[in-house]
């Protein structure tokens, strides 16, 4: 529990200082907040939106479920009707759902867009997020879909092993992984074996053949790692179970993984027919979006078993978002 309040106060702190701005007395969709975060905006419900139904999707992961979650509640703040279908699966289902008219948006990383539906090489993407962002945005664009502005915080792929593994292994970066690499277990989510920023990166670029690769659960990513049944787990850097764990991030000298960026990719019809209230929403939930504040909303979820419908909320609440 002190670990919990510490953490609340840290996020509280952070997603203020993150979303302090000017507010635009002419927005119909935000107006200055008179809770608790003096520099947070309160989103107001806007009637121009009430007839306007959208459907937010989501991957098959916590911090997605979370986003999921969080675009959905704002949305709804702002007046528009919205329905969530959330765990939809890997990327290519996600976007399959987006083309089909299936769902209206789904939060997408940049790095994740660029080489898994554009087929960019790791090494080819830039390392600068913004310049990440726009070569997706622009990809995104030839299929009639709107890559909204990114969040401040990147959830890159990483490579970890536990403290004890890497002692007895000598290990500090993948590089250092190739000469050990037969007598290892690998683990990764079911789509890893075919993705320049996981497996495939790792023996193309890095050599790397591990004499096992396990498919599992993202949501079993740390805890393969913790029952011995990995010695190394393909994890997102902004999971909470790294500090709580006390896990070794591997360097990668080679940049097999670029920017993680969440942008909400949605499609251009949608984008029209909600009108300006739905680009300027998210774009003012996601300023609170530090790496610190995914990292305590996905431990809430993911160690305080917390429901991520919930976690939104407070999110939303705490930033002074929502009242």
């Amino acid at each position: 529990m002190t670990r919990l309040i510490a953490a609340l106060a840290t996020l509280a702190l952070a997603a203020g200082l993150a979303a302090c701005g000017s507010s635009d007395n002419n927005d119909k969709g935000t107006s200055s907040s008179g809770g608790g975060n003096a520099n947070a905006q309160t989103i107001r419900s806007n009637p121009a939106n009430k007839n306007v139904s959208v459907t937010i999707g989501s991957k098959n992961f916590t911090e997605e479920f979370i986003l999921g979650n969080i675009y959905a509640q704002a949305l709804q703040a702002a007046g528009y009707k919205v329905k969530t279908q959330l765990n939809l699966g890997s990327e290519q289902i996600a976007l399959k759902a987006l083309k089909g008219g299936q769902i209206d948006a789904y939060p997408e990383y940049t790095g994740t867009a660029l080489t898994s539906f554009f087929n960019a090489k790791t090494t080819d993407i830039p390392t600068d997020p913004q310049q990440a962002y726009q070569q997706a945005k622009s990809d995104f664009a030839k299929d009639g879909l709107t890559a909204l502005p990114p969040t401040p915080f990147t959830d890159s792929n990483a490579l970890a092993v536990t403290q004890a593994t890497a002692d007895k292994l000598g290990v500090k970066s993948i590089s250092d992984l190739k000469a050990k690499a037969g007598g290892l277990t690998l683990s990764g989510s079911p789509e890893c074996r075919q993705r320049q920023d996981c497996l495939l990166g790792l023996q193309k670029v890095y050599g790397i053949n591990p004499g096992k690769f396990t498919v599992v659960d993202p949501s079993l990513r740390h805890e393969v790692l913790q029952k011995g049944q990995a010695d190394a787990s393909f994890v997102f850097t902004t999971d909470g179970q790294i500090k709580a764990n006390k896990e070794v991030l591997l360097t990668d000298p080679k940049n097999i993984f670029p920017p993680y960026n969440i942008t909400l990719v949605v499609r251009d019809q949608t984008v029209q027919k909600a009108g300006p209230d739905f680009a300027k929403t998210i774009a003012l939930v996601q300023k609170g979006m530090t790496t610190q504040v995914m990292q305590e909303l996905n431990s809430r979820v993911d160690l305080d078993k917390q429901k991520p419908a919930a976690v939104a909320k407070q999110y939303l609440t705490e930033s002074g978002y929502i009242k």
